[in-house]
């Protein structure tokens, strides 16, 4: 542990009829058209800053950078409608192309194939679940040490990947367990992760007026502004101070390991914003909480080492640490270095996570892991804060609000289910529910049932 002291993409998908509608019966002809995810995840307004530094960190054309965040909000969306029709046949999926352009979504029943197809996704077929090779990993991680860092399910290979640091570590591993060799893949790293020490996510803060982490997003608490962190960054109690130096405010929970979550109540000198300190210090805007498939772009801020993009590589990874495990962490390709810590994971304007730990640096590249912002927004009652959008037609004059489960604020995971306007509703993707993203308006997120 270290401790320091696309308009353009949305028109041309439209045009060419690749925004993908859900896998349910056809729209009557005078049906108004649904939004696309791209629209309801604004793609088109990533700002100026975050295309260069994908540009630059993923080598992407000007025309592939803004494709490529349509493209990922669609599949993304259409990986979780599949998702859901597959149930217990899904084994995962993910993007591929330097715009994103193709899905694969891989099941383990020949018959789904042709539904997969349907969607203009391609259709992998595996011999593992998902679910089966989760529940490898969790068997490995109530047993796995320091010499085995990181374990995660790789769809595309359909195994269980095990990093470990030392000459037959994953095997001992494997055989304390009694878990398959044949299901698992070993990969041999020389750097094991560790937390990286060292209101607009991405500023620096300090503990305790000595150790210096990152801001994750900003948030409000009722009356109360703040921020979401990294947990192993301080207590509950943990007194902080702004980048400026200036007094802040303290942490008001937290866990690690475990989890890698925490969050700060601001002082009255504080007031949260929707963004995230992008490239040359530009503001970032934030929109939503809308977690992205594996194979998606992102980008992180931190006080160490600024504005860096990457892809996601694999969700609900676990990694152990010196101090212990945390589970559901996202891998990433992004680099990071000591400081970074607790700062933001920002995919086109939908917040991703916290930085929780890494190996490598800015230099040389490394693997970094996130904390998914949801649980945390979830677990501590907060709400992100995010720059307002249209919040939709809502009832005509005279007309009954719609009613219902659905609540503006709630942290929904996928497969939860509401209701809204007298019908049911299956959440498709997790996210937390603001004005606007009513059921009904975005079927991205949602699935009448």
């Amino acid at each position: 542990m270290l401790k320091r002291h696309a308009r353009a993409a949305c028109t041309a998908l439209a045009a060419a009829g690749l925004l993908l509608a859900g896998t349910g019966g056809a729209i009557a002809d005078s049906a108004p058209a649904a939004p696309s995810a791209a629209t309801t995840l604004r793609t088109a307004d990533a700002p100026p800053e975050l295309l260069a530094a994908m540009r630059r960190d993923l080598g992407l054309t000007p025309t592939q950078a803004e494709a490529r965040l349509a493209h990922e909000a669609e599949a993304g969306a259409t990986a979780a409608r599949l998702r859901d029709r597959l149930g217990a046949a899904f084994a995962g999926a993910w993007v591929d192309g330097a715009d994103a352009g193709t899905l694969t979504v891989a099941t383990t029943r020949a018959a789904d194939t042709a539904a997969i197809r349907a969607t203009g996704a391609r259709a992998k077929l595996v011999t593992r679940t998902l679910a089966a090779l989760d529940a490898d990993r969790a068997v490995l991680d109530r047993a796995a040490g320091p010499a085995t860092p990181v374990r995660y399910v790789d769809p595309r290979s359909n195994t269980l990947v095990v990093e470990e640091t030392e000459a037959g570590a994953a095997a001992a591993l494997l055989a304390a367990t009694g878990t398959d060799p044949d299901r698992v893949t070993v990969v041999r790293t020389a750097e094991a992760p560790r937390p990286l020490y060292d209101l607009r996510g991405g500023d620096a803060y300090y503990m305790n007026g000595s150790g210096r982490c990152s801001v994750g997003f900003p948030v409000t608490k009722g009356s109360t502004n703040g921020f979401a962190t990294a947990g192993h960054c301080g207590r509950a109690g943990t007194t902080t101070s702004g980048f400026n130096q200036v007094a802040q405010g303290s942490f008001q929970a937290s866990i690690f390991p475990g989890n890698d979550m925490a969050w700060v109540a601001a002082n009255t000198q504080w007031t949260a914003t929707p963004y995230v300190k992008g490239s040359g210090g530009a503001n970032v805007q934030v929109t939503g909480s809308v977690l992205q498939p594996v194979g998606a772009s992102v980008c992180r801020s931190g006080s160490t080492t600024g504005w860096h993009c990457g892809t996601i590589q694999q969700h609900d990874t676990s990694v152990t640490y010196p101090e212990g495990t945390i589970s559901g962490v996202t891998r990433t390709t992004v680099c990071a270095e000591p400081g970074d810590s607790g700062g933001s994971y920002i995919s086109g304007s939908q917040a991703q996570g916290v930085t929780s730990g890494g190996s490598g640096n800015c230099s040389s590249g490394g693997t970094t892991f996130f904390q998914p912002l949801n649980p945390i927004l979830s677990a501590y009652g907060l709400t992100l804060k995010v720059n307002g959008g249209d919040p939709g037609p809502g009832p005509g004059p005279g007309e009954p609000e719609p009613g219902g489960t659905w609540k503006a604020g709630t942290v929904y995971a996928a497969g939860a289910t509401v209701t809204h306007g007298g019908a049911t509703y299956r959440c498709l993707q997790g996210h937390q529910a603001q004005p606007g993203w009513e059921p009904p308006n975005v079927p991205a997120l949602w699935q009448r049932v």
